[in-house]
């Protein structure tokens, strides 16, 4: 026997997945991961049973609720569901899947749209940090086609603006959890920070690597990717996150000089392939090391005064530009806010059928 519950499987930003609102899924957690693992199909290398595409970047899940936050429309919750092994990780925030609650809050009613566009305030459950979702909506409802592009993605969309309010430090309490914006693991120099997303920022050079090789590429070189795993797992537990073996965070970063000293070329990790683009998180969390004095990637660029600056983040399938509020003094510059374009385009509404049992 089958049961349903309604669904809405879409795609934010680099990344697809269905999108639930909370009440449609069971309040207890260990039921409400089983219910995931059987949507996306986990635990099977082809998710050959479920909406899952076989990959980390297509067995994302979204879960959308009226807020509990004051000043907020919508808590979001993330959940990383794996592909192989019978795994949901609710630690992370996902920025790509960010890019559809806005325009499913509005289209679920949850939040009412506006003539031209709407702001939605997210609350971001996972790492308890807030951001504004800017959505076009010309006669009060979404407008999912425009003229944005983003690469990774074919095509074009409505853009998306996202402004993230108060990432820093969320997960672990401070922007760099360690004490220091450089630390020695390995005898590798890394910097260990938590920006939008908490990361291992390593210089490609110090692991052999140029920077821009292909995601195939690294993924295929064993020992580098056995290494930068057993990096990752210290990481985690130096930035206070305990044994990481079984999180997808924190994730592991290359990074390496761009073509002019606004960009910093990309290569990230999620965390056991390398990205075929980049998380919009992790590009939040790279451009803060980016132009943060005393961390491992601040070299690869130009100092830059207080103020507004993009950043262009290169990844495999081009970029992400990320403006970033730098404020302070030349010897305490701190990243205040960032915002990015996205978009999001709803693929499929329905009801999806589950194993009764599972409820």
């Amino acid at each position: 026997m089958q049961k349903t519950i309604p669904c809405v499987l879409m795609r934010g930003g680099t990344s697809r997945g269905p999108y639930f609102r909370s009440e449609w899924l069971p309040s207890d957690i260990a039921k409400r991961d089983r219910v995931l693992l059987a949507a996306m199909g986990s635990p099977h290398e082809l998710q050959i049973d479920g909406l899952g595409g076989a990959n980390s970047l297509t067995s994302k899940v979204a879960i959308v609720s009226r807020s509990q936050q004051p000043g907020c429309d919508v808590d979001y919750l993330f959940a990383q569901v794996s592909v192989d092994r019978a795994l949901v990780d609710t630690r992370p925030n996902c920025g790509n899947m960010l890019s559809g609650v806005g325009p499913f809050a509005i289209d679920q009613g949850i939040v009412t749209g506006q003539p031209g566009q709407t702001k939605v305030r997210i609350y971001n459950v996972n790492t308890r940090s807030t951001i504004d979702a800017l959505v076009q909506t010309p006669d009060g409802h979404t407008e999912y086609e425009g003229d944005a592009s983003i690469d990774g993605v074919p095509g074009t969309g409505a853009p998306i603006r996202l402004d993230f309010l108060d990432a820093w430090g969320a997960v672990t309490g401070k922007v760099f959890p360690t004490g220091s914006m450089r630390d020695i693991i390995d005898g590798v120099e890394v910097t260990c920070i938590d920006a939008a997303m908490p990361l291992m920022v390593v210089r490609a050079a110090s692991l052999g690597k140029l920077g821009n090789e292909t995601p195939a590429e690294l993924d295929a070189d064993a020992a580098f990717m056995e290494r930068l795993e057993s990096l990752r797992r210290e990481a985690g537990r130096l930035m206070g996150l305990g044994d990481v073996s079984d999180s997808v965070i924190p994730k592991p970063v290359l990074v390496s000089a761009g073509a002019h000293a606004g960009m910093v070329v990309s290569r990230y990790f999620t965390p056991l392939k390398c990205h075929r683009s980049h998380a919009v998180t992790g590009a939040i969390g790279v451009a803060t090391a980016f132009v943060t004095p005393g961390t491992v990637a601040y070299d690869l660029g130009a100092p830059r005064p207080a103020g507004m600056h993009r950043i262009e983040v290169a990844h495999p399938s081009g970029r992400i530009d990320v403006d970033v509020d730098l404020r302070g003094t030349a010897n305490s510059l701190e990243v205040c806010g960032a915002g990015l374009i996205r978009t999001a385009r709803k693929i499929m509404e329905g009801q999806l059928y589950l194993p009764a049992h599972l409820f």
